[in-house]
C-alpha cells in the first residue's frame, strides 16, 4: 500500500504468507511518461502471516491524495492518512479546493456490483468543496477513487483513491435513490442558474413528518421545476409527481414535498431562462423519510399553473365526498377565476388579490377544477388545478398563509 507526498513515498507491505520476499521499487520523473526504471529492493522476511481481509485493487498504484494534487485544483482532506473508517456504514468525505471542481467517482467493493455502487454515493460540488456522503452495504474494504476536472477542462484525472473500512454495514432499503447526478445540494450548478438563498444547502434532507419544503431565491427571468421519483414504490394511488408542489412567487421558488410512504426518494430541480424553451438540469435533493407517513396528493397541476400563483387553501389534492370546502387561491392577471365540480362556483376576490368562496365537492369520483379567464373578452376557462372527490375518512385538507 504506497502515499506518495510531494517529498514522501511510504509503502506498507502485509506478505500472504510466511517466506522470504523481494520488495522491488521503481520510480520516474513525477512529470515524465517514460518507463518506471528499477531504484531498489528490499528483502522481507515474514515470520506470521497476517490474517485479514484483501484490500481492493488500485489499479491507480498510489493510495491518499495524488502527489500533485495541488495542482489539480485540490487543497486538502478532511480526513488524514490512507484508511478511512465507517464505524456505522456512513461516511462523509470533504475535499477543500481552490477553485471550482467538478468530480466524477469509483466505489469498489469485492461484494459491490456497479448498479448498487451507484446508490452508495451522493457528491456536492460547491465553489470551493467537494463533498462524499458514502454509503457502505457491505462489511469490510472499499476504495473510492475521486477524479476532478476543472469547470471547462476535458479530461477528469485520478486526484485520490480512499481506503475505507466499514465496520457495520447499512441496510439496503437505505441507500441513495438511483439516478443521483454529480451536482446533488446547492453549489455550482444551481448558483450558474441564477438560484441563491438555498433553505437546504445540504443534499440530504432527512424528515420525520414526510414533509419538507426546498426553496431557493430565483430571478424574475427564470422557471423551476421539479420531479419525485423513488426506486420502489409500495402502495401509492396516485403519480409520484402529486407528491410534490412548486410555487413560484416573485423572487422565490418552494417545492413543497408531503411523501406518501417511507424510504429514500429524489428530487430533481430543473429550470429555464425566458430565452429557452428547455429545462435543463440544475440539482437533485435526496429526502430521506423511515417513519410511516401517509400524506394525501397535492393537485394536479397544468401549464398556466405559473410564477405568482399560490394555493392556499385546500393544500390537499383530495377532497371529502360531500362537504364544503373554503377556497383560497391566488392567480395573477385573472379576470375571473371559478370552481367546477358537481356545480360551478364562481369566487369572488378580495382586496388582497385572492380569489375565495365555498365549494360543494359532491359525490365519489367527481373531479374539481379551478379554471380562470385571463380576458373580459375570453369565452372560455382554462384548466390550472384539478382535484379528487374521495370517500371514506376526511383527509387533513391543510392550508397555508
Amino acid at each position: 500500500m504506497m502515499t506518495v507526498s510531494e517529498n514522501n513515498t511510504t509503502i506498507k507491505v502485509t506478505p500472504p504468507t510466511e517466506g522470504l520476499f523481494d520488495l522491488m521499487i521503481f520510480a520516474r520523473h513525477a512529470d515524465s511518461q517514460d518507463p518506471y526504471n528499477w531504484v531498489c529492493s528490499y528483502q522481507i522476511q515474514c515470520l506470521e502471516p497476517r490474517n485479514g481481509e484483501k484490500l481492493p485493487e488500485n489499479p491507480f498504484n498510489f493510495w491518499g491524495l495524488h502527489q500533485k494534487v495541488r495542482d489539480f485544483g485540490i487543497r486538502e482532506s478532511s480526513h488524514k492518512g490512507e484508511l478511512l473508517v465507517a464505524p456505522q456504514g456512513a461516511l462523509l468525505l470533504t475535499l477543500q479546493t481552490s477553485r471550482p471542481l467538478l468530480a466524477m467517482y469509483e466505489l469498489v467493493n469485492k461484494d459491490l456490483d456497479a448498479a448498487l455502487s451507484k446508490k452508495c454515493l451522493a457528491v456536492q460540488a460547491e465553489e470551493e468543496k467537494l463533498s462524499f456522503h458514502v454509503l457502505c452495504p457491505f462489511q469490510g474494504y472499499y476504495r473510492l477513487s475521486v477524479f476532478v476536472k476543472d469547470l471547462g477542462g476535458i479530461t477528469f484525472r485520478n486526484a485520490a483513491n480512499f481506503l475505507i473500512r466499514c465496520l457495520r454495514p447499512v441496510n439496503q432499503n437505505e441507500l441513495f435513490p438511483s439516478g443521483l447526478s454529480l451536482h446533488c445540494g446547492s453549489g455550482i450548478s444551481s448558483s450558474s442558474h441564477g438560484l441563491s438563498n438555498p433553505s437546504h444547502s445540504a443534499p440530504i434532507i432527512t424528515t420525520k413528518l414526510g414533509k419538507c419544503n426546498i426553496t431557493f431565491h430565483t430571478p424574475a427571468d427564470v422557471e423551476v421545476t421539479a420531479s419525485l421519483s423513488k426506486d420502489k414504490v409500495i402502495r401509492t394511488k396516485y403519480p409520484l409527481e402529486r407528491y410534490l408542489l412548486v410555487t413560484h412567487l416573485r423572487t422565490k421558488v418552494s417545492v413543497c414535498v408531503a411523501l406518501p410512504e417511507s424510504g429514500t426518494y429524489k428530487v430533481g430541480l430543473f429550470g429555464r431562462s425566458k430565452d429557452h424553451k428547455d429545462f435543463v438540469h440544475i440539482c437533485d435533493y435526496v429526502i430521506r423519510c423511515f417513519s410511516d407517513p401517509s400524506w394525501p396528493p397535492f393537485p394536479r397541476v397544468y401549464s398556466l399553473w405559473r410564477r405568482g400563483c399560490v394555493l392556499l387553501e385546500p393544500r390537499t389534492g383530495t377532497l371529502q365526498e360531500r362537504s364544503w370546502v373554503r377556497f383560497r387561491v391566488k392567480v395573477p392577471k385573472a379576470y375571473q377565476a371559478v370552481v367546477l365540480g358537481q356545480e360551478k362556483t364562481v369566487l369572488q376576490q378580495t382586496p388582497n388579490a385572492v380569489w375565495e368562496g365555498d365549494v360543494f365537492t359532491g359525490a365519489v369520483g367527481t373531479q374539481v377544477k379551478l379554471a380562470a379567464k385571463f380576458s373580459q373578452h375570453c369565452s372560455s376557462l382554462e384548466v390550472i388545478l384539478a382535484f379528487e372527490v374521495e370517500g371514506g375518512s376526511p383527509a387533513s385538507l391543510g392550508h397555508s398563509g
